[in-house]
């Protein structure tokens, strides 16, 4: 395993995690741990754009490329993780099955339109 993949690995993990806990917390009334969330969850959104920064630095690239293709895959991501997320809080939090489900299976279907977006089709 080459050093950039093991930094990654560990910052992805720590960021993840925080990120979801971060979630967790201020989406669950039961916990009263709102603003705690917030601060968590921003953390943890913190340590995964400087996992992207140092993973882009470590493969001699630059920080990060701004242009019309990086912009609008940044957005269909973006874009597909809310839709997928309020899918989520239609079934576990507003007792809305049937059309959380189907919220969700549109945010999973675009965040798989990434991997075309992303990698080409050959």
């Amino acid at each position: 395993m080459q050093k950039k993949d093991f930094v990654t690995l560990i910052m992805s993990t720590v960021g993840g995690i925080l990120f979801a806990l971060g979630m967790c917390m201020a989406l669950l009334p039961e916990w009263g741990a709102f603003t705690e969330g917030i601060v968590v969850g921003v953390v943890g959104a913190v340590v995964l754009l400087a996992m992207v920064l140092v993973r882009r630095k470590m493969s001699g690239k630059k920080a990060i490329v701004f242009n019309g293709r990086a912009i609008g895959i940044t957005l269909l991501g973006v874009a597909g993780a809310i839709v997928l997320g309020v899918g989520m809080c239609m079934t576990m939090i507003w007792d809305m099955m049937i059309p959380g489900i189907v919220v969700g299976i549109v945010g999973i279907i675009a965040l798989l339109c990434l991997i075309p977006a992303v990698k080409g089709l050959k």
